[in-house]
């Protein structure tokens, strides 16, 4: 049948675009139309066999004109082309008569062609049993749709086919037979067998078979090949049909001959290996022997011309071919050596462990073995296989292939994985002969082990993994007085005074995160007494790592522990008394400073006439006291921070210091007494430098005492500050033409309470502790202070500070302008009136002191002298300023500060901490905690009125 010879109706509805069906159509007979009612007139008087409705589907109209075309015509084949890919949607299509129903998106020339040659034939045949009296159900038109769907969507060949005539296929047993699809319809489908398979189909058809069985099938071209069949007749109205489902096995066949084939060869391979594992040759331990036979049963299993074990010498310089089996000779080959410098990329391949190497002789490694072996004995192919021992490559075992010079041997990965094996029975091989030899050397060592064991002055003792001793020196028998027969199988542990850390420690032992358990511990001695020992105890593993047995090394240490025990003591009782001393000092200190508080504030408020004026000798009496309670303040300060400094808390708050304003700030302080005295002070610094990182308030008091001394102990002459950049740090030199001081008392010089010479206290005032603090202060930065001196003619003192890097991201603002002193600040007190103050001072005088002063000055006072009802009192009398003393009784001010913040009526309240400590530090703290400033004790006249003109105005 010609393509010609079909005329086919096209359908295009709602103006969808049919130009490419047309195309696709060609060269059939086309007849177009736009509407149901043209198709109708074209189906009366024209013989159509395929109507081809181009429909969305999307609309009830679409159906109706599937429905319309059927029943116009029976015998038109209707074929339904649509974009819409819904399943509900295409089965009802096919219920309404549509012989096929194609997706627009997956239809092709090639498809098309097919569907409309098998739905015009189906058709034609549906009809022609028809006229021959055949009849089907009334759902054969659905039924026959749903064959298609279902026998297209298989991977098998399906044939319909009746007392041989092909009745139907699908493209499945097309594509496998080499046939077109209208090729086979019609044929019959005993030709697609050979003679002898079509016996067996017909005997079976016969016989009612309906298991699958394998046949010999010929496609189109004339070739044959395997397949399995399998068929069941199904009654289709009135008609018997032959279901026919396909399959080409001729892939398994060659797989599981492929499986079958390597089954075997891993069968002889294991088979090999077991042989060698058996070996009484492997097992003796001969090294050359064993090779031998590992060599020659390998050679025989993979099939290979010769098989090489070459070793490597020590630094790995050359290869030494150390046995070698040849297939074809059978025999093994004379020792070759391989040098490195013949063949550096050889050795270099094996070094990167490449394993396999082809043949081709272009290669720059095949060209430096074809001096040796490749062209000169036909090789073709060559596996190496490293050998390693202990982690290390030591050798290769080389695999041969010969054949013709063109081809190359393709080694599978079951091959690979044998020789990989072979190699590894090599390195056992290697490794029994290595045994071999350590045991003859183990009995030589074990005879020097037990001399050495037996004769040694410290304790030795072996011990099981469960820590039973099994052997044990005389020596350790005579350090705790027992018999081997009394030590024997007991725990070690027995006999040890353990700590409950060494649990810990031996778990490590035993897990290896540690190499040996060293520690110190009492040993109970037979007669019940303890003996101080030091043991070692280290666990000796198998070669697989597991553990083998502990050896503990036991030393008598009793006499050193008891002098060491004794050290101690006297060690911790010197410390115990030196921080009982700094804590004495410390509180003594801050007691001296609460009564000072009365006298310096009480003299001070006299200096100025607050209550009246005075006479000349009462103001020459209140300038001594007052000038005698500064020195004496001084005294304390300087203990307080030594004893801060030893007890070991003083904190330093690190920052950038100007050195300008620093050498500024101290020179202007000591100028006056060096006026006094009539001595030049001078001040250089490098010009290099800027700033150092130190706490400013301890770098002026150190600097300050160094300049003091200098001025007090030099009577003529001059002093000087010189700032040097020195390696690693800044220096400050303080250098003075005064007395000096001799060789024999640098010793005691920066001792605290020392003076050099008592005789000197006449003449000089101190108390011997601004040196010993500034070379303390010193060392908490990281630094020190030096001294060179030459008597009678001046010293020479250097502080050394560190450089380090500045890494506070957070800057404390000091408030320097908060905290100047200016008589200028003084209001009159008129400015005071009506302002209320509330004082919370625990002291009596500091109380009585302030309350009276700040009535005088005209502002109202209420005093408490503790934290009870303090927030009620706030409340109540609404003050404008509060001190708040932070060191209170049994109320901490700091406590009553933050529950005064957490109150909203009251958090705008001012508040002024009142700090027993002149460091500012500690005063910036309380302001972080809430308060807005701090004034230190003893209180200055003038930084309180400085405060009051702050807050109070």
């Amino acid at each position: 049948m010609t393509l010609n010879s079909y005329n086919i109706l096209l359908l295009k509805n709602n103006q969808r675009d049919t130009e490419w069906l047309r195309q696709m159509l060609l060269p059939h007979q086309v007849n177009v139309v736009n509407s149901l009612s043209e198709a109708k007139s074209v189906l009366q008087t024209t013989t159509i066999d395929a109507a081809i409705l181009n429909l969305s589907l999307k609309n009830i109209q679409d159906f109706e004109i599937i429905s319309s075309v059927y029943s116009l015509s029976h015998y038109v084949a209707i074929i339904v082309i649509t974009e819409d890919e819904n399943e509900g949607t295409l089965q009802k299509a096919i219920k309404l008569g549509a012989e096929e129903v194609l997706i627009s998106n997956n239809t092709n020339k090639h498809n098309l062609k097919r569907i409309l040659i098998s739905s015009i034939e189906r058709r034609k045949r549906y009809f022609e049993n028809i006229r021959f009296g055949k009849t089907y159900d009334g759902n054969q038109d659905s039924g026959e749709a749903r064959w298609r769907f279902l026998s297209e969507a298989t991977f098998e060949g399906i044939m319909l086919h009746d007392r041989g005539t092909i009745l139907d296929v699908n493209h499945v047993l097309a594509r496998i037979t080499g046939y077109e699809v209208e090729e086979l319809i019609g044929k019959n489908g005993f030709e697609l067998a050979t003679v002898e398979s079509q016996v067996l189909i017909i005997k079976n058809i016969i016989s009612g078979y309906e298991k699958a069985y394998e046949v010999t099938a010929i496609r189109k071209d004339g070739s044959t090949f395997v397949a399995e069949i399998q068929a069941k007749i199904i009654s289709h109205g009135s008609q018997n049909i032959r279901v026919v489902a396909i399959r080409d096995i001729t892939e398994r066949n060659r797989v599981e001959a492929a499986l079958h084939k390597k089954e075997n060869l891993l069968r002889k391979q294991t088979q090999t290996l077991l042989e060698i594992a058996r070996s009484k040759t492997f097992i003796q331990g001969d090294l050359i022997d064993s090779i031998g036979e590992i060599t020659r049963v390998a050679a025989i299993t993979l099939d290979v011309a010769k098989i090489g074990v070459w070793l490597f010498n020590e630094d790995h310089s050359q290869l030494e071919n150390i046995v070698s089996y040849d297939c074809k000779g059978r025999s093994d080959l004379k020792s070759i050596v391989l040098k490195k410098e013949d063949y550096p990329n050889y050795f270099t391949a094996l070094e990167e462990r490449i394993n396999s190497l082809d043949s081709n002789l272009e290669a720059t490694v095949n060209q430096e073995l074809s001096k040796f072996y490749l062209a000169v004995f036909g090789v073709t192919s060559v596996l190496n296989k490293l050998i390693w021992l202990r982690g290390h490559v030591v050798g290769i075992v080389c695999y041969v292939h010969r054949d013709d010079i063109s081809s190359s041997r393709q080694w599978s990965l079951e091959e690979e994985s044998f020789a990989g094996s072979i190699a590894d029975f090599v390195t056992l091989a290697i490794e029994a002969s290595e045994r071999k030899t350590a045991q003859k050397a183990l009995k030589q060592s074990e005879a020097q082990f037990r001399a050495i064991f037996e004769h040694s002055s410290i304790g030795i003792c072996l011990l099981d993994i469960k820590g039973r001793i099994f052997d044990i020196n005389p020596a350790l028998c005579k350090t705790i007085g027992y018999d081997f027969e009394e030590l024997n199988q007991k725990h070690l542990t027995d006999f040890i005074c353990f700590e409950k850390e060494d649990l810990k420690l031996y778990k490590q032992l035993i897990l290896g995160k540690i190499e040996r358990l060293e520690i110190e511990r009492q040993l109970l001695h037979k007669n019940g007494g303890r003996l101080w020992n030091h043991l070692s105890i280290s666990l000796i593993v198998y070669p697989n790592n597991k553990p083998k047995f502990f050896i503990a090394i036991i030393e008598d240490i009793n006499e050193r522990k008891k002098t060491e025990l004794q050290l101690r003591e006297s060690k911790e009782s010197a410390e115990v008394s030196s921080r009982a001393k700094s804590e004495f000092l410390a509180t003594m200190s801050h007691e001296l400073r609460t009564p000072l508080n009365a006298i310096m504030g009480l003299s001070e408020l006299l200096q100025q006439e607050v209550f009246g004026s005075t006479n000349d000798k009462q103001k020459e009496y209140i300038n001594c006291i007052y000038n005698s309670g500064v020195h004496l303040l001084e005294l304390i300060n300087d203990i307080l921070d030594l004893s801060k400094v030893e007890a070991g808390r003083e904190e330093l708050s690190l920052f950038p210091v100007e050195l300008d304003n620093l050498c500024h700030y101290v020179i202007s302080t000591v100028r006056e007494r060096a006026e006094e005295k009539k001595l030049q002070l001078t001040c250089s610094i490098d010009k290099k430098l800027e700033t150092c990182i130190a706490d400013e308030r301890r770098l002026k008091q150190m600097l300050l005492n160094l300049l003091t001394n200098a001025i007090k102990f030099t009577s003529k002459g001059n002093v000087s500050l010189q700032v040097i950049k020195v390696s690693q740090g800044i220096a400050f030199r303080v250098c003075d033409t005064g007395i000096g001081i001799k060789p024999y008392q640098f010793k005691h010089l920066f001792e605290p309470f020392k003076q050099l010479d008592s005789r000197l206290n006449r003449q000089y005032e101190g108390t011997g502790l601004g040196l010993a603090l500034t070379r303390k202060l010193a060392r908490l930065h990281g630094g020190d202070v030096t001294v060179e001196s030459t008597f009678g003619k001046g010293s020479r003192f250097t502080l050394f500070i560190p450089d380090r890097e500045f890494k506070e991201e957070r800057k404390i603002d000091k408030f320097k302008s908060n905290t100047n002193c200016t008589n200028n600040m003084i209001a009159p007190t008129n400015t005071f009136k009506s302002k209320r103050i509330l004082l919370v001072e625990d002291d009596k005088h500091t109380g009585k002191l302030l309350q009276d002063y700040l009535q005088t000055i005209g502002y109202e006072v209420e005093w408490m002298t503790d934290g009870k009802n303090f927030l009620y009192t706030v409340h109540f009398y609404q003050p404008d300023l509060i001190l708040l003393d932070i060191k209170l009784g049994e109320v901490n001010g700091s406590d009553l500060l933050v529950s005064l913040r957490k109150i909203s009526d009251l958090q705008d309240k001012i508040v002024v901490a009142m700090t027993p400590s002149k460091d500012d530090n500690s005063g910036y703290r309380f302001i972080q905690a809430g308060a807005n400033d701090f004034v230190s004790k003893p209180i200055d006249i003038f930084k309180l009125e400085s405060l009051l003109m702050r807050y109070c105005i």
